[in-house]
């Protein structure tokens, strides 16, 4: 038996790839490092707003998605972007942990198809699945069950809002990316 008939299939991350991955990582890091102590600091003051600039966790991992097409970038941009942001940080590796949770949801819509279709409206459906989500993981962290039923659906309204939002935003720059030449050949 050759060696290639039993070898399994792996994912490959040629150099160009993983350059660009890194690229997009630290390029998110530099605008979440910021949002985070933004993010820390509205959560102390109006903890129930700080969820208006919640998308941007996604935004790295949707320009690698919509621009690279490849299985596993949006999770890879994640851990870059928080393994850059962790020494920048109040929460040193949930950082990691935070960053890819976010860039989990941006991945699934094209993990359940397997990296076969690569539609505009599968970015969309992570993000309104984290913007449902995510109010409902935090519930008892912004103690939404002792607000009055506006507040809670202003929560849902607001992170589905900047959830999408970032998207669009993520979506945009990517496709002005590959029109400009970044992203190699598809």
């Amino acid at each position: 038996m050759s060696g290639t008939d039993a070898s399994p299939r792996r994912f490959r991350f040629p150099t160009a790839l993983l350059l660009t991955c890194a690229a997009l990582g630290v390029a998110g890091a530099v605008l979440l490092a910021p949002a985070n102590w933004l993010s820390t600091g509205i959560l102390a003051t109006a903890p129930l707003f700080s969820v208006a600039i919640a998308g941007l966790w996604l935004l790295p991992s949707v320009i690698a998605l919509r621009l690279l097409k490849k299985p596993m970038v949006g999770i890879l941009v994640g851990v870059i972007s928080g393994l850059v942001i962790m020494p920048f940080s109040g929460y040193g590796y949930m950082s990691v942990v935070s960053n890819v949770s976010w860039a989990a949801f941006a991945e699934i819509p094209f993990l359940i198809v397997l990296w076969r279709y690569w539609h505009t409206w599968q970015h969309y459906a992570g993000a309104i699945v984290l913007g449902l989500v995510y109010p409902i993981v935090a519930w008892d962290f912004f103690q939404l069950g002792s607000q009055v039923l506006w507040v809670q659906i202003g929560f849902f309204a607001l992170t589905l809002a900047s959830c999408v939002a970032a998207t669009a935003l993520g979506v945009l720059i990517a496709d002005r990316l590959r029109r400009a030449g970044v992203g190699g050949r598809r």
